[in-house]
């Protein structure tokens, strides 16, 4: 199974997907770790053509992964999938691997974001120099809804709430996504 993680910046899309992770005993493949290791702190640039490149990397190795054992489950964390051409591409590499794909939608209200956002750069924890209120707003205005089917979980309650709303979407038979 592949299971994307989408939704704005500080929606807590890494935080539900690390949290995940060990329940699922999945692999997460996170876009803004994987530029990081790539570029290293010189060459990062957070443009749609290095943003595009990172996600090809994970939709390889999403490949090389499910191709090595399909019993894999692949979690992939860092787009916002905030674009139709996105989620298009995310659904055709998927049913290229003939793999059921989940998305997984992060939102909270837009105070609390912010705040996750200028906490995680105030102690340095996020990888994306790029992370702020600036690119949140950007964001948040150019967005396109994610169409149908997915999960849509309030990141702004408990995350144990939300992963355990999480594994009861993905362990059921796919029939459609409620709203949680």
């Amino acid at each position: 199974m592949i299971v994307a993680m989408a939704g704005l910046p500080g929606a807590g899309k890494s935080t539900l997907a690390r949290a995940l992770a060990p329940r699922l005993a999945a692999v997460v493949l996170d876009k803004d770790r994987i530029r990081d290791s790539l570029f290293g702190p010189l060459h990062v640039d957070y443009n749609r053509e290095q943003d595009d490149f990172c996600v090809d990397v994970m939709y390889r190795t999403t490949r090389w992964l499910v191709h090595r054992d399909p019993a894999t489950v692949v979690i992939l964390d860092g787009r916002n999938y905030a674009h139709a051409d996105q989620i298009a591409t995310l659904r055709q590499m998927a049913a290229d691997l003939d793999e059921p794909l989940r998305v997984i939608e992060c939102r909270c209200d837009g105070e609390i974001a912010l705040a996750r956002i200028e906490e995680d750069r105030a102690a340095g924890r996020h990888p994306a120099a790029n992370r702020d209120a600036a690119l949140y707003r950007k964001l948040q205005a150019a967005a396109d809804p994610i169409s149908q089917p997915k999960l849509v979980i309030d990141t702004g309650r408990p995350v144990a709430d939300c992963v355990a709303d999480c594994l009861a979407h993905l362990r059921r038979p796919r029939r459609g996504a409620p709203r949680v």
